[in-house]
C-alpha cells in the first residue's frame, strides 16, 4: 500500500535524525544542528518509537502492487522496527525504577549502537525513496 510507503519513507527520515543528531546528553552537537526543542520531549520520542515500529512491521506484511511480499520491503522494515524499539527502550528506561535489568545480547547490541540505527533508517529512507521497486528496498 502507498500509505505505508509514504509512512514508512518520512518515519524512517524523521527516525534516524532524531537517533543521530538529538541526544540530550550532548547539547553542543543540538546547538550546532539546530534540532528543534520537539525533537527533545519524550511525548514526541514515544509517539515517534511507537509510529515507526508499528509501520516497521506493517511493512512487512503489506506489498505495493507489484512488489514482494514480506522480503520487498525487508530493510526499510527492518530499520523501522531497530528505530522504533530504540526510541521506545529509551522512554522506557527514562521512566523505569527498575535498576537490575537484563536484555538479551541482541538488544543490547541494538540499543548500544544508536548512532548505527540511525544512519540505517536514514539511509533505508533515502534508498527507498529513489529504488522503490528494487528487492529488498
Amino acid at each position: 500500500m502507498l500509505q505505508f510507503y509514504f509512512l514508512s519513507v518520512l518515519l524512517n527520515a524523521i527516525t534516524g535524525y532524531v537517533l543521530i543528531f538529538a541526544d540530550k546528553d550532548e547539547q553542543e552537537i543540538l546547538a550546532e544542528h539546530r534540532v528543534p526543542a520537539i525533537v527533545r520531549s519524550e511525548t514526541f520520542r514515544l509517539v515517534l518509537g511507537l509510529l515507526t515500529g508499528v509501520t516497521g512491521f506493517f511493512k512487512l506484511l503489506t506489498a505495493v502492487r507489484g512488489d514482494v511480499p514480506v522480503i520487498g520491503d525487508l530493510i526499510p522494515a527492518l530499520a523501522g522496527l531497530a528505530g522504533g524499539f530504540n526510541l521506545l527502550y529509551e522512554f522506557y528506561k527514562n521512566r523505569s525504577v527498575v535498576e537490575d535489568e537484563t536484555l538479551p545480547p541482541f538488544f543490547q547490541k541494538i540499543i548500544a549502537s544508536r548512532r548505527y540505527v540511525g544512519m540505517a533508517c536514514l539511509i533505508a529512507a533515502c534508498l527507498h525513496f529513489l529504488f522503490p521497486t528494487i528487492l529488498f528496498l
